[in-house]
């Protein structure tokens, strides 16, 4: 297989950050350890985890095969995580971040991210892990006293002790990042948000990128991503691979419909992470920055906008009415 090249952005931290990655979210554990080996050797060098998947162990052990076998340097990759809701406390921001460095079998992070902007009462990993939204591991919703402005603060001390060289956040709404402006110390090198062409959040993107700040994608394919989780809300909704609009552009440039959704991103800035577990779509998903959709294609694409999102606490019948 021809290596394919893959385009970084340039943080406002100075770093690089790869704008094609791989998302672990729903990587079943039995297989999370060769699925991220055999993606690294595919060409992949940044892997999206969280604590909420539960499989940052076998994504760890998948990174340090390819590291013992050569196929990587350490240095490469760009590997990324996220602090659950029930680690804001800021005395529990470090060591959880020690926790999840353990289990991915490295000493830094190279982004590391506020997973939703909510603080739930503290759950011990001894008690639950991950411990999802839950404070009874079943139906009981507890909040946390702690401020995104004192989690911040301590997201900030982990780049100062170098156990995250960059940090941001995820699922922020603009009203959010701008209070976050006004007093971050370490501005966030990215906002994380979901965006397909039925959510395209365009005021959003175009305030992040003003300051900045690198917006990177989620479940790029839109109701696709969500319909193997059994959601009601995407169960109803036309999938992007077969609509016409999307299925036109991408017999007109001899692509996927999934390279046209992905590259509609990449081409305004917006990093992606799909996943795949077929060697053929691991190898297309990861090139699409070798062709350039047209401005009347990319605005078609987002002329699809439905204001509908998916990845919402309540559409999972958790009681939180987070962006309500």
């Amino acid at each position: 297989m021809a290596k394919i090249h893959v385009p970084s952005v340039k943080l406002n931290d100075g770093r690089d950050m790869p704008l094609v990655g791989f998302g672990l979210w729903k990587v079943p554990n039995e297989k999370a350890s060769d699925i991220v080996y055999n993606a690294i050797k595919t060409g992949y060098r940044l892997f999206d985890g969280a604590c909420d998947y539960g499989n940052e162990k076998e994504c760890g052990e998948g990174v340090a095969r390819a590291l013992k076998d050569g196929l990587v340097k350490r240095e490469e990759l760009f590997i990324v995580s996220k602090l659950w809701q029930t680690f804001h406390d800021p005395e529990q921001v470090e060591p959880i971040t020690k926790k999840q460095l353990a289990d991915w079998q490295v000493d830094y992070f190279d982004l590391f991210i506020v997973h939703f902007p909510v603080a739930l009462k503290y759950v011990s990993p001894e008690t639950r892990y991950p411990p999802g939204w839950f404070y009874d591991g079943k139906s009981k919703v507890e909040y946390s006293k702690a401020s995104l402005q004192d989690t911040w603060g301590a997201m900030e001390g982990l780049v100062k002790k170098g156990l995250a060289k960059s940090i941001g956040v995820s699922n922020y709404t603009g009203a959010l990042l701008l209070d976050l402006f006004a007093y971050a110390k370490t501005m966030p090198a990215t906002l994380q948000i979901e965006h397909h062409p039925y959510f395209v959040q365009p005021e959003i993107v175009k305030l992040a990128q003003a300051n900045g700040v690198t917006v990177t994608g989620y479940s790029s394919f839109g109701p696709q991503s969500f319909v193997d989780g059994n959601m009601k809300a995407a169960a109803d909704i036309p999938t992007l691979f077969e609509h016409q609009t999307i299925k036109k552009i991408a017999d007109a440039h001899g692509k996927t419909t999934a390279q046209v959704l992905l590259r509609w991103n990449t081409q305004r800035g917006v990093a992606v992470i799909p996943k795949s577990s077929s060697q053929g779509r691991l190898e297309s998903n990861l090139d699409v920055c070798s062709f350039d959709l047209k401005k009347e294609e990319i605005d078609a694409i987002s002329a699809l906008d439905k204001d509908l999102k998916f990845n919402s606490p309540l559409n999972w019948e958790v009681p939180i009415p987070l962006f309500n």
